[in-house]
């Protein structure tokens, strides 16, 4: 089983539970980028995820906006992008940018 397919797995693991879920992918990157492009994560209602789009970093930012798809129902697009000079400031090894797609799952 791969990580997609076990990350999916969970989501309808959860879905037919009940609980609201929204799916985060890693949908395009640019220089240097922990996760390619493709990578997802998802969280449900109480905070609960599983995957990863960014090796850490970022995750929690992310898991906050899943939350907040959840609320409104509305798809996000998040830019994420750090210079080299600003990357070891906050705790990257690298400058790049990751584009990640949060949406709602239905």
């Amino acid at each position: 089983m791969t990580d997609t397919d076990s990350i999916l797995a969970t989501v309808a693991e959860w879905r037919r539970g009940g609980k609201d879920v929204a799916l985060a992918t890693v949908v395009s990157t640019w220089g240097s980028s922990p996760r390619p492009v493709g990578s997802q994560l998802a969280v449900n209602e109480t905070g609960t995820f599983v995957g990863s789009v960014s090796g850490g970093c970022i995750e929690g930012a992310v898991i906050q906006e899943a939350l907040d798809v959840m609320s409104s129902g509305a798809p996000r697009l998040l830019d994420f992008g750090i210079t080299n000079e600003q990357a070891w400031d906050v705790g990257l090894t690298c400058g790049g940018k990751v584009q990640v797609f949060v949406e709602p799952v239905e």
